[in-house]
Protein backbone atom coordinates (compact mmCIF):
# COMPACT_ATOMS: atom_id res chain seq x y z
CA UNK A 1 0.00 0.00 0.00
CA UNK A 2 2.88 2.36 0.73
CA UNK A 3 4.08 2.15 -2.87
CA UNK A 4 0.61 3.03 -4.17
CA UNK A 5 0.38 6.03 -1.84
CA UNK A 6 3.75 7.20 -3.15
CA UNK A 7 2.49 6.86 -6.73
CA UNK A 8 -0.70 8.85 -6.18
CA UNK A 9 0.77 11.71 -4.13
CA UNK A 10 1.97 13.73 -7.17
CA UNK A 11 -1.43 13.27 -8.81
CA UNK A 12 -3.24 14.42 -5.67
CA UNK A 13 -0.92 17.42 -5.56
CA UNK A 14 -1.83 18.11 -9.19
CA UNK A 15 -5.51 18.34 -8.22
CA UNK A 16 -4.73 20.41 -5.13
CA UNK A 17 -2.69 23.02 -6.98
CA UNK A 18 -5.57 24.18 -9.16
CA UNK A 19 -5.71 28.01 -9.05
CA UNK A 20 -9.23 28.40 -10.46
CA UNK A 21 -11.04 26.41 -7.69
CA UNK A 22 -8.88 28.06 -5.03
CA UNK A 23 -9.73 31.51 -6.43
CA UNK A 24 -13.43 30.54 -6.54
CA UNK A 25 -13.31 29.45 -2.90
CA UNK A 26 -11.55 32.68 -1.90
CA UNK A 27 -14.11 34.81 -3.75
CA UNK A 28 -16.87 33.00 -1.89
CA UNK A 29 -15.06 33.63 1.39
CA UNK A 30 -14.94 37.34 0.56
CA UNK A 31 -18.64 37.45 -0.44
CA UNK A 32 -21.64 38.40 1.77
CA UNK A 33 -22.73 34.72 2.08
CA UNK A 34 -19.23 33.45 2.82
CA UNK A 35 -20.07 30.74 5.34
CA UNK A 36 -22.93 29.21 3.34
CA UNK A 37 -21.43 29.22 -0.14
CA UNK A 38 -17.88 28.28 0.86
CA UNK A 39 -19.06 25.21 2.78
CA UNK A 40 -21.27 24.17 -0.14
CA UNK A 41 -18.36 24.59 -2.55
CA UNK A 42 -16.04 22.58 -0.28
CA UNK A 43 -18.53 19.70 0.04
CA UNK A 44 -19.04 19.59 -3.73
CA UNK A 45 -15.28 19.73 -4.33
CA UNK A 46 -14.61 16.82 -1.96
CA UNK A 47 -17.47 14.69 -3.31
CA UNK A 48 -16.35 15.28 -6.90
CA UNK A 49 -12.83 14.09 -6.10
CA UNK A 50 -14.11 10.97 -4.33
CA UNK A 51 -16.50 10.08 -7.16
CA UNK A 52 -13.91 10.59 -9.91
CA UNK A 53 -11.10 8.58 -8.32
CA UNK A 54 -13.50 5.84 -7.17
CA UNK A 55 -14.96 5.38 -10.66
CA UNK A 56 -11.52 5.07 -12.26
CA UNK A 57 -10.37 2.75 -9.47
CA UNK A 58 -13.33 0.44 -10.12
CA UNK A 59 -12.73 0.53 -13.88
CA UNK A 60 -9.05 -0.20 -13.44
CA UNK A 61 -9.69 -3.06 -11.01
CA UNK A 62 -11.42 -5.06 -13.75
CA UNK A 63 -8.23 -5.25 -15.81
CA UNK A 64 -7.01 -8.87 -16.08
CA UNK A 65 -4.72 -10.05 -13.26
CA UNK A 66 -1.07 -10.43 -14.19
CA UNK A 67 2.13 -11.66 -12.64
CA UNK A 68 3.50 -8.76 -10.56
CA UNK A 69 6.89 -9.24 -12.23
CA UNK A 70 5.46 -9.38 -15.76
CA UNK A 71 4.91 -6.43 -18.05
CA UNK A 72 1.57 -4.63 -17.88
CA UNK A 73 0.92 -3.36 -21.43
CA UNK A 74 -2.70 -2.29 -20.84
CA UNK A 75 -1.79 -0.25 -17.77
CA UNK A 76 1.24 1.13 -19.61
CA UNK A 77 -0.81 2.26 -22.61
CA UNK A 78 -3.35 3.98 -20.35
CA UNK A 79 -0.60 5.81 -18.48
CA UNK A 80 1.11 6.86 -21.72
CA UNK A 81 -2.15 8.26 -23.08
CA UNK A 82 -2.87 10.13 -19.85
CA UNK A 83 0.67 11.51 -19.80
CA UNK A 84 0.45 12.76 -23.38
CA UNK A 85 -2.93 14.39 -22.70
CA UNK A 86 -1.46 16.19 -19.68
CA UNK A 87 1.44 17.44 -21.81
CA UNK A 88 -1.05 18.79 -24.36
CA UNK A 89 -2.93 20.56 -21.56
CA UNK A 90 0.39 21.98 -20.34
CA UNK A 91 1.08 23.47 -23.78
CA UNK A 92 -2.45 24.89 -23.90
CA UNK A 93 -2.06 26.51 -20.48
CA UNK A 94 1.32 27.98 -21.42
CA UNK A 95 -0.15 29.58 -24.52
CA UNK A 96 -2.93 31.13 -22.44
CA UNK A 97 -0.55 32.93 -20.09
CA UNK A 98 -1.09 36.70 -20.11
CA UNK A 99 1.49 38.77 -21.97
CA UNK A 100 3.50 41.45 -20.19
CA UNK A 101 1.15 44.21 -19.06
CA UNK A 102 -2.03 42.21 -19.71
CA UNK A 103 -4.57 41.47 -17.00
CA UNK A 104 -5.42 37.77 -16.58
CA UNK A 105 -8.83 36.79 -17.92
CA UNK A 106 -10.89 34.86 -15.40
CA UNK A 107 -14.08 32.85 -16.12
CA UNK A 108 -17.22 34.99 -16.42
CA UNK A 109 -19.09 32.90 -13.83
CA UNK A 110 -16.76 34.28 -11.17
CA UNK A 111 -18.40 37.67 -11.57
CA UNK A 112 -21.66 36.23 -10.20
CA UNK A 113 -20.18 34.46 -7.16
CA UNK A 114 -21.69 37.06 -4.77
CA UNK A 115 -25.17 35.94 -5.85
CA UNK A 116 -24.88 32.16 -5.79
CA UNK A 117 -26.68 29.93 -3.29
CA UNK A 118 -25.59 26.81 -1.39
CA UNK A 119 -26.85 24.32 -4.04
CA UNK A 120 -25.17 26.27 -6.85
CA UNK A 121 -21.91 26.46 -4.90
CA UNK A 122 -22.12 22.72 -4.21
CA UNK A 123 -22.72 21.96 -7.89
CA UNK A 124 -19.91 24.27 -8.95
CA UNK A 125 -17.47 22.56 -6.58
CA UNK A 126 -18.52 19.14 -7.89
CA UNK A 127 -18.14 20.16 -11.53
CA UNK A 128 -14.74 21.76 -11.03
CA UNK A 129 -13.39 18.63 -9.34
CA UNK A 130 -15.16 15.75 -11.09
CA UNK A 131 -15.75 17.06 -14.61
CA UNK A 132 -12.74 19.35 -15.12
CA UNK A 133 -10.57 17.64 -17.83
CA UNK A 134 -7.31 18.18 -15.94
CA UNK A 135 -8.68 16.74 -12.72
CA UNK A 136 -10.26 13.82 -14.58
CA UNK A 137 -6.85 12.92 -16.01
CA UNK A 138 -5.31 13.11 -12.53
CA UNK A 139 -8.11 10.99 -11.07
CA UNK A 140 -7.75 8.49 -13.91
CA UNK A 141 -4.02 8.19 -13.26
CA UNK A 142 -4.64 7.66 -9.53
CA UNK A 143 -7.42 5.18 -10.25
CA UNK A 144 -5.12 3.12 -12.49
CA UNK A 145 -2.49 3.00 -9.74
CA UNK A 146 -4.99 2.06 -7.03
CA UNK A 147 -7.14 -0.38 -8.99
CA UNK A 148 -4.22 -2.30 -10.50
CA UNK A 149 -2.33 -2.70 -7.21
CA UNK A 150 -4.36 -5.66 -5.97
CA UNK A 151 -5.21 -4.04 -2.63
CA UNK A 152 -7.97 -5.27 -0.33
CA UNK A 153 -11.11 -3.16 0.09
CA UNK A 154 -10.01 -1.54 3.35
CA UNK A 155 -6.68 -0.47 1.85
CA UNK A 156 -8.38 0.92 -1.25
CA UNK A 157 -10.72 3.02 0.90
CA UNK A 158 -7.76 4.32 2.93
CA UNK A 159 -5.72 5.21 -0.16
CA UNK A 160 -8.68 7.01 -1.75
CA UNK A 161 -9.22 8.89 1.53
CA UNK A 162 -5.56 9.99 1.57
CA UNK A 163 -5.77 11.06 -2.08
CA UNK A 164 -8.97 13.02 -1.41
CA UNK A 165 -7.61 14.74 1.70
CA UNK A 166 -4.48 15.94 -0.07
CA UNK A 167 -6.30 16.85 -3.30
CA UNK A 168 -8.94 18.86 -1.41
CA UNK A 169 -6.52 20.47 1.04
CA UNK A 170 -6.04 23.76 -0.80
CA UNK A 171 -9.79 24.42 -0.67
CA UNK A 172 -10.30 22.81 2.73
CA UNK A 173 -7.64 24.85 4.58
CA UNK A 174 -8.83 28.36 3.62
CA UNK A 175 -12.50 27.49 4.18
CA UNK A 176 -11.88 25.98 7.62
CA UNK A 177 -9.45 28.77 8.47
CA UNK A 178 -12.03 31.38 7.54
CA UNK A 179 -14.70 29.72 9.65
CA UNK A 180 -12.33 29.90 12.61
CA UNK A 181 -10.74 33.33 12.08
CA UNK A 182 -12.57 35.26 9.38
CA UNK A 183 -11.44 38.82 10.12
CA UNK A 184 -7.73 38.01 10.33
CA UNK A 185 -7.69 36.14 7.01
CA UNK A 186 -9.46 38.63 4.73
CA UNK A 187 -6.33 40.54 3.69
CA UNK A 188 -4.27 37.38 3.18
CA UNK A 189 -6.98 35.70 1.12
CA UNK A 190 -7.40 38.73 -1.13
CA UNK A 191 -3.64 38.96 -1.75
CA UNK A 192 -3.51 35.24 -2.53
CA UNK A 193 -6.43 35.57 -4.95
CA UNK A 194 -4.66 38.33 -6.90
CA UNK A 195 -1.42 36.35 -7.11
CA UNK A 196 -3.12 33.11 -8.21
CA UNK A 197 -5.13 34.93 -10.89
CA UNK A 198 -1.93 36.43 -12.29
CA UNK A 199 0.13 33.23 -12.25
CA UNK A 200 -2.64 30.69 -12.97
CA UNK A 201 -1.54 29.68 -16.49
CA UNK A 202 2.16 29.36 -15.64
CA UNK A 203 1.50 27.36 -12.46
CA UNK A 204 -0.74 24.91 -14.28
CA UNK A 205 1.57 24.59 -17.31
CA UNK A 206 4.57 23.65 -15.16
CA UNK A 207 2.52 21.32 -12.96
CA UNK A 208 0.92 19.50 -15.90
CA UNK A 209 4.30 19.17 -17.61
CA UNK A 210 5.93 17.56 -14.58
CA UNK A 211 3.08 15.14 -13.88
CA UNK A 212 2.63 14.33 -17.58
CA UNK A 213 6.31 13.38 -17.92
CA UNK A 214 6.03 11.32 -14.71
CA UNK A 215 3.04 9.39 -16.08
CA UNK A 216 4.80 8.75 -19.39
CA UNK A 217 7.78 7.40 -17.46
CA UNK A 218 5.55 5.09 -15.45
CA UNK A 219 3.82 3.98 -18.62
CA UNK A 220 7.11 3.10 -20.30
CA UNK A 221 8.15 1.22 -17.16
CA UNK A 222 5.01 -0.93 -17.35
CA UNK A 223 6.14 -2.65 -20.55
Amino acid sequence: MGAVIGDILPLALGVAISPIPIIAAILMLLSPKARVTSVGFLLGWVLGIVVAVTVFTLLSSILPDQDPDASKPIQGVIQLILGVLLLLLAVSQWRKRPKAGEEPVMPKWMQAIDKITFPVAFGLGFLLSAVNPKNLLMAAGAGVDIGSAGLDTGSIVLVIAIFTLLAASTVLVPVVGYLIAADRLRGTLDALRVWLAKENAIIMAVLLLVIGVSLIGKGIGSF
